[in-house]
């Protein structure tokens, strides 16, 4: 049990500088492999984004061995090859959870495909670029975009548009902090902030949605 419990503590919360100095080169795959199962997998929500990005970012800064230059664009294809594998499954699944059905009834109804449809037809761009920045809902949103159908080209560009300000602007932001000294002694403090605004707009909303009940 006491194996099992450090296992989820290390996939929930690496240590990305004992990752560098154990695997070396290697980091390079284990935060790709992070980032892009996150992204990727809609059963895997629980994973670090925001707090990996700005910690990996300070890391360019303060241990040798890890490149920005390298990163960033690394990063950046995780985002946008796990956005697009999630994209599919759901588009896999749109018609195939018709046929689901519980004591002869439909679980699923065709409008209620359709009517998602139209919404990411109308409100997808904004939705996939900003869903970038919460958590949960950035490895949901793409697959229900693909549920919907939503047109793949327009889901592209806003895929990649979402993953290069949401890489960047992590990074870089724990890029530019990493040399303060305030901040590296207070890391886990501006970690745990981030993860807090992260999930501040998904607090917000529930409280407006309990509010208008």
């Amino acid at each position: 049990m006491e194996t099992i419990k450090h296992a989820i503590d290390f996939v929930l919360h690496p240590d990305l500088a004992y990752l560098l100095q154990t695997y070396g080169v290697y980091i390079y795959a284990i935060l790709f492999l992070i980032i892009f199962v996150e992204t990727g997998l809609v059963i895997m929500p629980f994973l670090p984004g925001d707090s990996l990005l700005f910690t990996a970012g300070m890391l360019t800064v303060i241990e040798p061995g890890l490149n920005i230059y390298v990163l960033i664009p690394l990063l950046l294809v995780a985002a946008v090859t796990g956005d697009t594998l999630n994209y599919f499954v759901g588009k896999y699944f749109s018609d195939r959870v018709l046929q689901w059905r519980f004591r002869g009834k439909p679980l699923v109804q065709k409008k209620w495909i359709d009517d998602t449809h139209e919404f990411f037809e109308k409100h997808g761009n904004k939705t996939i670029v900003l869903a970038r920045f919460v958590p949960i809902v950035r490895t949901i949103a793409p697959f229900v975009s693909g549920i919907g159908k939503m047109t793949y080209s327009t889901f592209t560009v806003y895929n990649i548009f979402g993953a290069f300000l949401w890489i960047v602007s992590m990074v870089m932001l724990g890029h530019f902090l990493g040399s303060n000294a305030f901040v590296k002694e207070n890391l886990e403090k501006f970690v745990l902030g981030i993860v807090f605004l992260s999930v501040l707009p998904m607090l917000i909303k529930f409280i407006q949605v309990r509010m208008k009940k």
